[in-house]
């Protein structure tokens, strides 16, 4: 890591002021005192030693604060003052006046004060309260989005005899990952040690944290293994923020390593620890693993809390088990220790507002109200949502109504919900009249108002309108996810505007976005669709080696490019694959590869095809295959066909009987009607003789 270049001293304007210092700032400017409003009002040119002599009067009298005084000056005023403190009264009365200063507009982001009045505190030897002038340095100038600046003068003022130390160091650093500057934080990280400081716990607990927000898993990995080497101990709330990072990551099973590592350290993992990691599992969706987790956990003494079992339930209901879920529940509700609190019945509720159970989940919520608990905004926007997938808008309207009156707030979620709904009935006026009431009650449009929008415009081919909300979301600083960018190219393949397509799948991946399967087989069918089956198969392989697994969509749509272009092997190829992984191909996948086969006049390869399926698809496929031969009067493939379905004695499908008698007599095969119509019949007879009841 290079080292940061600082600049020169020049820069700094440091004690320019003498104790004879007075400066004319206009005659506008006066002093005001609470405790001696009688005070006579002074020149202009004795303001700075008036205000000194208030100052340490102030100060004597127990007013270290200065409540007691207002003081109109100037900036270059409040300068001269600062140093005629430090320099007559000490480091404590000029810090007074110095934070009662900082406390204005007027002087909050002026930076020759704080560096005036630190340098003032070095020359009387006062290195600690220096150090804190500079603290205030940084954290008023991050505020007005001038961090790196103020980090700058901290870093300059070692030429004035201020050295950094490991305190002021890790306030930086912290203010630094409170912002998401973590890259600027780790180049100051890295420095710390040519500067002469040691980090400390607090250090790499600070840099472990901006690490973890910013999803920087494997820099984590690193500075654990730097903080064993110095023999600290990792302590229980930097474990969680790892465990909750890494489980962001899907390394759940490196955070029984950090776990282990705990243990070695003499601080073993709490159960808060082991809540993150069940949480992260069943985000995830593995809430078997997190079952497992809680088995390892209670055998280890520490018994599951409430915020244990919530998270659980939330979990279940999410992949739809929601009456395990409520057996659950119906266990806390017993318990004795833990009773269901506001998020746990949220949590129920939600998961039977998703199977569409409405009945259930107003029945908690009545016993929710029962037991005194409050519904918060999440446990109305749940309910809002069944409604409204019910398509019942009237009845989620009301529930806004209610919920209002009892103070509770709705929320931009609970607008999406309807605004959804409104979208899905077809009522995009009302949904749009919707958002603008959401914009009058100051709620502002986020990621998923956004993507509903665009997706209703999509789902009606409407892509300007589709385009235009697309960029209102990025002007707005609304970051599109990759289920945005999944309509919108979506959209553009069914259009066959590959180039459209390309240019965002492009802009998302410079995003850092994870394009999820159904980008890749979006852009796989498009390609396929516009005749650019390799740039499609290039694409499958980029999809394979970045972990996507491709489903019976994906092989569809390849497979059905490849036979468009007759390249029957790699079709093959695929179907074989798609049939080793348990995917079902479709019906169109089936009869296409087979049918193309048929073309080639290879009906054994065809059969090949159809024998690898179950009967019931075996049976679907080759009646579809029959009628579509016959249709183009290929009677003597379809015989073989037929054929084999009376062989196998399988159900012979009505209309496919007919279409092959039809395509037999307009090519003039009546021998061939009439073999198969025997055999039919024969068929018929023998099932009915069987199905009868015997007569004894």
């Amino acid at each position: 890591m290079r080292r940061i270049t600082r600049h020169s001293t020049s820069r700094l304007l440091l004690l320019p002021f003498s104790s004879h210092y007075s400066p004319t700032p206009p005659s506008s400017h006066r002093l005001h005192s609470l405790q001696a409003p009688t005070f006579p009002l002074p020149s202009p040119q004795s303001i700075p030693e008036t205000a000194c002599l208030l100052v340490s009067r102030a100060y004597e009298d127990g007013d270290r604060k200065l409540r007691s005084f207002q003081l109109e000056i100037t900036q270059e005023q409040a300068l001269c003052i600062v140093y005629l403190l430090a320099e007559r009264e000490g480091s404590m009365v000029a810090l007074s006046f110095f934070h009662w200063a900082i406390a204005r507009s007027e002087f909050r982001h002026f930076m020759r004060l704080f560096l005036t009045t630190a340098s003032s505190l070095v020359l009387r030897g006062n290195l600690e309260k220096a150090r804190e002038v500079m603290r205030c340095m940084v954290m008023c100038f991050s505020e007005i989005g001038r961090y790196t600046e103020a980090v700058d003068m901290v870093l300059e003022m070692r030429n004035q005899g201020l050295p950094l130390d490991v305190h002021i160091m890790n306030y930086i650093l912290r203010v630094a990952v409170e912002l998401g500057f973590i890259d600027h934080a780790h180049q100051l990280f890295d420095e710390m040690p040519l500067n002469g400081i040691l980090p400390d716990f607090v250090t790499f607990k600070t840099m472990i944290t901006g690490y973890c927000n910013a999803g920087c898993v494997s820099d984590v990995e690193t500075l654990l293994i730097l903080v064993e080497s110095r023999g600290f101990r990792i302590d229980n709330v930097t474990c969680t923020r790892i465990v909750e990072a890494f489980c962001k990551k899907g390394w759940h099973g490196k955070v029984f390593g950090v776990f282990r590592k705990m243990l070695d350290m003499g601080l073993p993992p709490n159960v808060i620890n082991y809540t993150a990691l069940i949480d992260g599992l069943c985000k995830r969706g593995s809430v078997k693993q997190a079952f497992q987790v809680l088995e390892e956990m209670v055998g280890k003494g520490m018994k599951p809390n409430v915020y244990t079992h919530t998270t659980l339930i939330d979990g279940l209901c999410k992949i739809g088990w929601t009456e395990r879920a409520f057996r659950l529940f119906l266990k806390l509700v017993r318990s004795e220790s833990y009773k269901p609190n506001t998020f746990t019945y949220t949590a129920m509720i939600a998961g039977y507002c998703k199977e569409r159970k409405l009945g259930r989940a107003e029945m908690l919520l009545a016993r929710m109200q029962e037991q005194g608990l409050t519904p918060n905004v999440n446990t109305y926007t749940a309910l809002i949502d069944g409604y409204c997938k019910e398509g019942n808008i009237e009845q989620a309207r009301g529930l806004i109504n209610i919920m209002t009156k009892e103070g509770c707030i709705p929320n931009i979620c609970t607008y999406n919900a309807v605004i959804d709904g409104l979208c899905n009935k077809g009522r995009v006026d009302e949904a749009y009249r919707l958002v603008k009431a959401a914009r009058r009650h100051g709620l502002l449009l986020d990621k998923v108002s956004y993507t509903i929008l665009i997706c209703n415009h999509c789902r009606r081919g409407q892509t300007e309108q589709a385009l235009e909300l697309f960029n209102q979301m990025v002007q707005a600083g609304c970051s599109p996810g990759i289920h945005t960018y999944t309509t919108l190219i979506s959209l553009f393949c069914k259009q066959r505007k590959m180039e459209e397509s390309e240019r965002l799948f492009g802009e998302c991946l410079k995003l850092g976005l994870v394009p999820t399967k159904q980008t890749y087989s979006s852009m796989i069918s498009g390609y396929c669709k516009d005749g650019q089956v390799s740039a499609g198969m290039k694409l499958f392989e980029k999809m394979i080696k970045n972990g996507c697994i491709a489903d019976s969509v994906t092989y569809g749509a390849l497979i059905s490019g490849l036979c468009k272009e007759s390249r029957l092997e790699e079709a093959r190829v695929l179907y074989d694959a798609m049939l080793d992984k348990s995917f079902v191909p479709c019906d169109v996948t089936r009869a296409t590869l087979a049918y193309e086969y048929c073309k080639k006049d290879q009906p054994d390869n065809a059969l090949s095809i159809l024998d690898r399926l179950d009967k019931k698809h075996w049976i679907r496929t080759a009646n579809t295959l029959v009628r579509k031969l016959c249709s183009e009067a290929e009677v003597e493939t379809s015989s073989i066909f037929l054929d084999r379905i009376l062989n196998k004695d399988y159900e012979l499908d009505h209309i496919t009987y007919i279409a092959f008698l039809s395509a037999c007599y307009s090519r003039n095969k009546y021998s061939m009607a009439s073999e198969f119509s025997q055999r039919i019949s024969k068929k018929v007879n023998s099932s009915c003789i069987q199905n009868s009841p015997r007569i004894t």
